[in-house]
């Protein structure tokens, strides 16, 4: 596999509004996590939208790989341009910040926002240019990425595409597992 696309809940679908809540730390921990297994494999480049979430902390780690000199790419994908224009002036700056040190960025309609067939068209282009998605995804959580899911696994057989979750067992194992590293934990016990 060369191509991945990674998504799944946005920011507030998972009910975190300020990008210092904890949880965003293990989210990222967790996909950092997956993506070295897969970059040690052979996975060349990262495809996602920006969208806030899952995404946007994809995005960041992936640029944080990078730093630490991974051999991986990132592309941003949006299916419009200045999808961020009613977001957060925290959010602006981080999806800007990502776009600028993307190896790759071009948004699948010019011009913003028209309707939800912008959206769709976005699935149906990671969908063709990927060979797996890497997805966020709690079976007892609806949200957006419901959307793509339902696209993915009806091409999912046609195309031998593979799907990769990240549960809320994941984030369980690496929340237990940065405790037990954590020399302040063994204090508590």
């Amino acid at each position: 596999m060369k191509n991945l696309y990674v998504t799944g809940y946005k920011h507030y679908e998972m009910g975190i509004f300020k990008m210092s809540d904890p949880r965003v730390h293990y989210i990222k921990q967790t996909i950092r996590d997956k993506l070295v297994g897969l970059i040690e494999a052979g996975l060349e480049w990262v495809l996602l939208s920006g969208q806030t979430g899952i995404e946007l902390w994809a995005a960041q780690v992936v640029l944080d790989l990078k730093e630490e000199e991974y051999d991986i790419q990132l592309a941003v994908i949006p299916p419009f341009d200045n999808q961020d224009a009613r977001w957060s002036e925290d959010l602006q700056e981080e999806y800007q910040e990502v776009i600028m040190l993307a190896d790759f960025y071009q948004p699948i309609y010019e011009g913003d926002y028209k309707g939800p067939y912008q959206f769709k068209a976005r699935d149906k282009w990671m969908l063709s240019k990927t060979e797996a998605a890497l997805v966020m995804f709690d079976e007892n959580q609806t949200g957006s990425v419901d959307f793509f899911l339902k696209e993915a696994r009806s091409h999912q057989e046609a195309h031998d595409y593979g799907l990769y979750y990240i549960t809320a067992l994941d984030l369980q194992d690496t929340l237990e597992r940065e405790q037990m590293n954590d020399p302040n934990y063994w204090d508590q016990t």
